[in-house]
C-alpha cells in the first residue's frame, strides 16, 4: 500500500481596489514637488522619460513640437491612452482642454498616476513543517 500525500501551495490573491478616477488631481503637483519641478524646467525631457515608462517610445512626445493646430496630439493621445488601460472616467473632451491648456500638468498627472496604479506583486513563500 503506497500512501500520497499531496500539499497545496497557498495561491496569491490579488485583490484590486483601484478607482475608476484619477488617482490626483490635474493641479496636485505639490504631492510630488521634484517631479513637478522637473516638469516645469526640463518639460520635453519630462515628458520623454513619462513616455518611456509608460511603454511608448522615448521620442514620442517630441512629435507635439510640429503640430499644426493648437492641441498637443501626443500629449492629448497618451491622457487617452492611459485613461483606456486604467478604466478612468472621462472625456475627449477634458483630455483635449487639458493637454492644450496645462500640458506640463497633464503629464504630472500621467506620471503621478502611473506610479500609484504600479504596485508591485510581492509573493511570500509559505513556510513548511
Amino acid at each position: 500500500m503506497s500512501s500520497k500525500m499531496v500539499i497545496r501551495q497557498p495561491q496569491p490573491v490579488m485583490v484590486s481596489q483601484d478607482s475608476d478616477e484619477w488617482g490626483s488631481g490635474i493641479c496636485d503637483c505639490c504631492e510630488n514637488a521634484p517631479e513637478c519641478c522637473f516638469a516645469f524646467w526640463c518639460f520635453w525631457c519630462f515628458a520623454c522619460k513619462t513616455s518611456k515608462d509608460y511603454g511608448q517610445c522615448l521620442c514620442l512626445p517630441l512629435l507635439d513640437l510640429f503640430r499644426t493646430g493648437i492641441t498637443p496630439a501626443v500629449t492629448m493621445s497618451m491622457r487617452a491612452s492611459m485613461r483606456q488601460r486604467y478604466g478612468i472616467k472621462g472625456t475627449m473632451c477634458k483630455d483635449c482642454v487639458y493637454s492644450t491648456f496645462c500640458t506640463a500638468c497633464t503629464w504630472c498627472q500621467m506620471s503621478r498616476e502611473m506610479k500609484r496604479r504600479n504596485i508591485q506583486i510581492v509573493l511570500v513563500s509559505a513556510k513548511t513543517s
